[in-house]
């Protein structure tokens, strides 16, 4: 069977999506199963020496850490750990994030740095590879100690309990477990908290975010281009050597792009009336430009933490050594979260922008690009929604990062709250989508109502394939259903991405 091997090699956020999106099982190479197996055998050899404590083994959680746990105890110690702290509430993680950290799950145990024995391994991936999606919650996660509500969600199958997706339904594991004549399996020492401490829900998260984003970038620009030719705008502040004096990447490949897509358009060659124009079409190049640098940033920040061990406390059998320290401690993807949200949420903003110039009743164009306004509203509310959308994001962008809260009776008296700006970051996101959806419905009707003019070949075969899902508007309709397929039409596009 053909299968994609996980073990200690990189793996890129494309990678990760691709690994997701696919119907190829997942593996476990050679080398992965002998560290697991190895740091398993160095664990248990010492627990059978007794003696020391060690975090977690045989002792307490957290402000429970020096209470030592007797040895005929220390099973139950694990089974208690992921019951007692599956406690999540709010809204269902989406399933494709579920799968993330699914995965990322597998991936930080692979270093044989957490002490699992290889058949809680084994037991991920198969879940994994049919699709038994355990139902995780988005609330109850501080970002640090590790995700432990939703990793605890995520862990309850292996011990048979908890709810799961299967078959595009939620069933009980045990449900599931009998149908496929599945046994769980009793957790040992180590293996609850291995489970439950790391950033993989906050880490899933700023994965997905990151990928969605690199995709946005082009989008964004796409629509940019398309708007600046709806309204008549001037490509040369486009130039490459505006942006080469400046030499910002992102700036320049933002400005790039642009100048890509308005290749060949008739309408740049016409004579321009107007001397400059507006900032939400001049400065596309250093706005989204900034916005792509920041999601550059944030992508290396996310692959390092994807490859990482995040766990605690953390097994060094060559050096025989047990640690205990902080890896679970979620601040450097809290800080990415926060970073790319702001950054994401501005190519919403400046879209907003070129929509509310675009319905203006500016550069021959009629108010709200109604042949009939007055009679019709056109393209009016369109705006609202955008700008309502621009304004909650706002709101969204408040970091997360910056604040903290003392939990577990003042042991874990520092937390990041990348949760909080994972779920916040995914709603900025989804509603980056939403917006420049709208200026690409207006900018097509712009350039609509200045036919028989066209844009450049690129564009124009994008919007034949657009105008087979969505008509021009003549007169008033509904236009939630045109928002709706014109998002899924962006998402279905395959074009360059970032």
């Amino acid at each position: 069977m053909i299968t994609t091997e996980l073990g200690q090699k990189h793996i890129d956020i494309n990678t990760l999506f691709e690994i997701i999106q696919s119907d190829i099982p997942i593996s476990i190479d050679a080398e992965s199963r002998e560290k697991v197996k190895s740091c398993r055998a160095y664990l248990e050899d010492k627990m059978k020496a007794g003696g020391l404590l060690y975090y977690g083994i045989n002792t307490g959680f957290g402000s429970l850490c020096n209470i030592r746990i007797s040895e005929e105890d220390i099973e139950k110690l694990q089974s208690n750990i992921v019951q007692s702290h599956a406690c999540g509430l709010g809204d269902e993680v989406p399933e494709e994030i579920v799968r993330i950290i699914l995965l990322l799950k597998i991936k930080n145990l692979l270093p044989g740095k957490s002490g699992v024995r290889e058949q809680i391994v084994d037991r991920l991936v198969d879940m994994f590879n049919h699709k038994i999606l355990p139902v995780i919650y988005q609330q109850g996660s501080l970002g640090a100690s590790g995700d432990l509500a939703p990793l605890a969600h995520l862990s309850l199958p292996i011990l048979g309990l908890g709810e799961v997706r299967y078959n595009e339904s939620i069933k009980t594991t045990a449900e599931v477990y009998h149908e496929l004549n599945w046994e769980s399996i009793p957790l040992r020492a180590k293996e609850g908290l291995a489970l439950l401490n790391g950033t993989q829900f906050s880490t899933a998260y700023a994965a997905w975010c990151a990928g969605q984003s690199g995709q946005l970038m082009e989008i964004a620009n796409m629509i940019a281009a398309l708007s600046v030719d709806a309204f008549d705008a001037t490509e040369l502040p486009f130039h490459h050597k505006l942006h080469e004096i400046r030499g910002h990447e992102g700036q320049i490949n933002a400005a790039a792009s642009v100048r890509n897509w308005l290749e060949g358009s008739p309408l740049q060659k016409m004579q321009k009336n107007n001397v400059q124009d507006p900032y939400s079409f001049r400065c596309v190049p250093q706005v989204h430009g900034a916005s792509w640098d920041v999601i550059r940033f944030v992508q290396n920040t996310v692959e390092t933490e994807m490859n990482a061990v995040t766990d605690n406390p953390n097994i060094f059998e060559e050096d025989d050594l047990i640690l205990s320290g902080g890896n679970f401690h979620a601040q450097p993807i809290a800080y990415a979260l926060d970073f790319l949200a702001i950054a994401i949420s501005e190519l919403a903003s400046i879209s907003e922008r070129r929509t509310f110039q675009l319905i203006s009743g500016l550069r021959r164009l009629p108010p709200f690009l109604s042949n009939n306004p007055g009679l019709n509203s056109g393209f009016m509310i369109p705006q609202y929604t955008a700008a309502s959308i621009v304004s909650q994001n706002k709101q969204l962008c408040t970091p997360a990062s910056v604040d903290s809260i003392v939990s577990s009776a003042g042991q874990e008296d520092h937390v990041s709250m990348a949760a909080n700006a994972a779920t916040k970051c995914y709603q900025v996101v989804e509603n980056v989508w939403k917006v420049l959806a709208i200026e690409w419905m207006v900018a097509a009707q712009a350039l609509h109502l200045r036919r028989p003019l066209e844009t450049s070949p690129a564009l124009e075969k994008i919007l034949k394939d657009y105008r087979q899902i969505v008509p021009a508007l003549d007169e008033d309709r509904i236009l939630h259903p045109d928002m709706v397929a014109t998002i899924s039409f962006l998402k279905a596009l395959s074009i360059k991405k970032g």
